[in-house]
């Protein structure tokens, strides 16, 4: 690899590990996982390690709200469409009656 890249003309990015103004993205997103899961849970298996991190992840992506974003979720459940006006408002009155 390191080889192959000057060749076809691309330069790597270097960070140093565990330096958080590098990378901050990555560092906070490793802060997070382990304060609130890996410093409070007690892996007995593997297994069990994939699947409550895999919990873990569904929530943080999906529920956990995100302060970045507003204190909301980044990719909710359901996306509700805007109310649209009927154009046909004498109809839909005549068909629910």
């Amino acid at each position: 690899m390191r080889e192959w890249l000057p060749r076809v003309g691309v330069k790597t990015l270097f960070i140093e590990p565990g330096s958080p103004w590098e990378n901050g993205y990555n560092e906070s997103f490793n802060g997070k996982l382990r304060d609130e899961l890996l410093n409070g849970e007690i892996f007995y298996t593997l297994q069990e390690a994939r699947v409550l991190i895999e919990r873990w992840r569904q929530h943080y992506n999906t529920i956990r709200p995100h302060s970045s974003l507003g204190y909301r979720p980044p990719a909710p459940n359901a996306i509700l469409p805007p109310k649209v006006k009927s154009p046909y408002p004498e109809t839909l009155r005549a068909l629910s009656q």
